[in-house]
């Protein structure tokens, strides 16, 4: 089946979602939106690009399907059972790097780690050590390989733990926890992700209060 045919297909099948058809289909082909379209009656192996498409149309993000991310201008290698990092992540790592630009602490810890972009982004533009902790092993196992892709590795300690179980003390604790209230609905692709990562409780900020205790606890001077 030809490029030009394979798209007006899957098109057709995501009613609303054209552009998606369109974007699985460069990374399926490991080419670009303009060479799709200078090449469209180049013949490809349909089904496997089909099959892209279906697991689209089931609800899987891209994401899952091509298990990898971009965040910060760096690819991030991401799998299931881990949340994927969205924009609001960017938006917190911006107030972390200026604060430890301005500041200098002795420790700094993040609580739940998860793909490990935003401890390894900070290692990675700053040469800061940092411990962070997660309750969940496949996160361990994806934040290890994220920091061996990136080389800062040796200045990341990945803790398997709840931070509750953290001993030490440390100058300034980062966090993005669960926020999102556990009635509140949420789309088809959401619904993919780990639920432990986006539900934070009957009112949403619960773990947030849990997490803001317990850096009064240990007299924490910055949280972010």
């Amino acid at each position: 089946m030809t490029i030009k045919n394979a798209l007006m297909e899957a098109k057709s099948s995501l009613k609303g979602y054209e552009n998606e058809a369109v974007f699985i289909l460069c990374e399926y082909l490991k080419k670009d939106k303009a060479w799709l379209f200078l090449n469209q009656d180049i013949k490809i192996d349909h089904e496997p690009y089909f099959e892209l498409i279906k697991r689209f149309k089931s609800g899987e993000p891209f994401e899952y399907i091509f298990e990898k991310v971009d965040f910060w201008g760096l690819e991030f290698k991401i799998k299931k059972g881990i949340l994927i990092p969205r924009y609001d992540s960017e938006i917190l790592l911006f107030q972390i790097l200026n604060l430890c630009k301005k500041n200098t602490f002795n420790g700094i810890l993040e609580i739940g780690f998860g793909s490990g972009i935003l401890s390894i982004v900070l290692a990675k533009e700053l040469g800061l050590k940092i411990t962070a902790c997660d309750i969940n092993p496949k996160a361990l196992e994806l934040a290890l390989e994220n920091a061996q892709l990136h080389k800062v590795d040796h200045l990341i300690d990945f803790k398997l733990c709840n931070f509750k179980q953290i001993k030490e003390n440390y100058d300034f604790i980062f966090s993005n926890p669960p926020y999102i209230k556990n009635s509140y609905p949420i789309d088809i692709w959401v619904q993919k992700e780990p639920k432990e990562a986006l539900f934070g409780g009957e009112k949403g900020y619960e773990i947030l209060e849990e997490i803001i205790h317990f850096s009064l606890d240990k007299k924490v001077k910055f949280l972010a």
